[in-house]
C-alpha cells in the first residue's frame, strides 16, 4: 500500500490562508485574486475526484472477495462478519436519524445555504428504484452513478471468492494493481492539497464571510456527536450480545479510549484493547481472531461520521433528504467503508465520503475544507471505532461459546 504522509498542520495552514484572503480582500483585487484561483481549486478537486470511481471498485471487489474467504476458513470469522454488517447498519441507520434530525433542529445559517448554490434536481422516487441494479455497469461508471457501481461490486467480489483460486488470484491481483495506481495519484494531488484548498477556501471566504467559521464549528459538533452515539451503541451491544453490565464495560474500556485520544490509531490501539477483552473474560482463542479482524473492518464511528458528512453537505447544499435518501446514504455507507481497509487517514476521508455523497446527488466541493478540520473529530472517529471493536469482541465471545455449549 502506498502511504500518503498526514499533514494536517498544512492543510489547516492552507484553509486559513485561502479563507483570510477571501474575507479581508474586496473589489478588484478579490475579482483578480477570484480569476487565479477558482481554476486551481476547481482543477485540484477534478484531480481528486478522477480517482474515486476505478478506487471504489477496486476496494469493494478486494475488500468483499478477502472477506468471504475468511468466512469461508471459519465458523467464527463467518459469525463476526454477519455481525460487523448488522451492528455497522445499525449505526448507520442511527447516525443519518440523529443527523438529520439535529439540522433540522440547528439549520445551517441562510447565508451559507444560499452562497453553497442551487440544490440538485432530486430524481424521482421510480427513477431511483430503476437505478439500483445496473444495466449497463460501465455506463454507471462512466456517469459516476454509485449506488449501482457499489451493487455490482459487491455481486462481483462475492463472485470472486466462488470462481477457482488461480483466476480469483489473476482477477485480485490486477484490481490491487488498480488500486495502488489510483493511490499513488492520490498521493501527488494530495502532495499538493495545501494549494488546493486555500484556492477553494478563497471562493468560500469571499462568498460567506464569517459565516464559515460558523459552520465549521456546526460540522463538528454534528460529527462528533454522531460519534458519541456510535460509541453508546457499543455499551449497549456489550449488554445484549454480550451480557456485560454498562459499568463493567466502561471500567474495562477506559484504558483504551485514553490510548485511541492519544494516538488516533485503532492499530495502536489493539494490545490495550486485548486486555480489556482479558478483563472482560473474552476467550483468548476467539479475541486472537475477532479483535484484529475487528481494527481492520469494523469501523462504526467512522461510518456514522461519515453519514453525518453526507448530511451536513446535504443541508449546506439544500438537497432534500426524504427517508428514501436517508436510507440511500446509511445503506451505501456500509460496504464503502469496508471497502476501504487499510487506507491512509487523508484518502480514506475523501474515498469513503464522497461516493456516498454522490450516490445521493449531494456536491462534494465543501468536502476538501471539510478534510482540513478532520483531525478535531478524528479524535471521536478513533474512541468510538476503539470502543465499539471491544464490544463486538464479547458479543463474538458469547455468541461463539453459546453455540459450542448447545451444541
Amino acid at each position: 500500500m502506498i502511504a500518503v504522509k498526514a499533514r494536517p498542520l498544512q492543510l489547516l495552514a492552507g484553509l486559513a490562508a485561502g479563507l483570510i484572503a477571501g474575507m479581508v480582500t474586496s473589489g478588484a483585487p478579490q475579482k483578480a485574486l477570484g480569476h487565479v484561483l477558482l481554476p486551481i481549486g476547481s482543477l485540484w478537486l477534478d484531480a481528486l475526484t478522477m480517482t474515486v470511481v476505478p478506487l471504489v471498485f477496486g476496494l469493494l471487489v478486494t475488500g468483499v472477495a478477502s472477506a468471504s474467504r475468511s468466512a469461508s476458513a471459519g465458523s467464527i470469522a463467518m459469525r463476526t462478519l454477519i455481525l460487523f454488517a448488522l451492528m455497522l447498519t445499525v449505526a448507520s441507520v442511527m447516525a443519518a436519524i440523529l443527523a438529520d434530525g439535529l439540522l433540522r433542529l440547528w439549520p445551517v445559517a441562510q447565508g451559507m445555504a444560499q452562497a453553497a448554490g442551487a440544490p440538485p434536481a432530486p430524481a424521482s422516487p421510480g427513477e431511483w428504484y430503476h437505478a439500483i441494479i445496473p444495466a449497463n455497469p460501465i455506463r454507471a461508471a462512466a456517469e459516476t452513478a454509485m449506488v449501482p457501481l457499489v451493487v455490482f461490486a459487491l455481486f462481483f467480489g462475492f463472485a470472486v471468492a466462488r470462481i477457482s483460486e488461480a483466476l480469483a488470484e489473476a482477477l485480485l491481483k490486477l484490481l490491487s494493481g488498480l488500486v495502488e495506481t489510483m493511490l499513488v495519484i492520490v498521493g501527488w494531488v494530495l502532495a499538493v492539497a495545501p494549494i488546493g484548498i486555500a484556492a477553494l477556501a478563497f471562493s468560500a471566504g469571499a462568498r460567506l464571510g464569517a459565516w464559515v467559521l460558523g459552520a465549521f464549528a456546526q460540522y463538528v459538533a454534528i460529527v462528533a456527536a454522531c460519534c458519541l452515539a456510535a460509541t453508546l451503541l457499543a455499551y449497549l451491544w456489550a449488554a445484549i450480545l454480550g451480557r456485560v453490565s454498562p459499568l463493567r464495560f466502561a471500567r474495562a474500556s477506559l484504558s483504551a479510549q485514553a490510548v485511541a485520544l492519544g494516538t488516533q490509531s485503532s492499530l495502536a490501539t489493539l494490545p490495550v484493547m486485548v486486555e480489556a477483552a482479558r478483563t472482560l473474560d473474552v476467550p483468548e482463542a476467539r479475541t486472537a481472531i475477532v479483535l484484529p479482524m475487528a481494527v481492520s473492518l469494523f469501523r462504526t464511528a467512522s461510518v456514522a461520521a461519515n453519514v453525518a458528512v453526507t448530511l451536513y453537505l446535504a443541508h449546506l447544499h439544500a438537497v432534500p433528504i426524504g427517508l428514501g435518501q436517508l436510507a440511500l446514504i446509511a445503506l451505501v455507507a456500509v460496504p464503502v467503508s469496508l471497502g476501504a481497509v487499510g487506507l491512509p487517514a487523508q484518502v480514506s476521508f475523501f474515498a469513503t465520503i464522497a461516493p456516498v455523497c454522490i450516490a445521493a446527488g449531494v456536491p462534494v466541493t465543501a468536502l476538501p475544507l471539510l478534510l482540513a478540520i478532520e483531525a478535531i473529530p478524528d479524535l471521536f472517529r478513533t474512541v468510538g471505532n476503539v470502543t465499539n471493536d471491544i464490544a463486538i469482541a464479547c458479543a463474538a465471545g458469547r455468541t461463539s461459546t453459546c453455540k459450542i455449549e448447545f451444541e
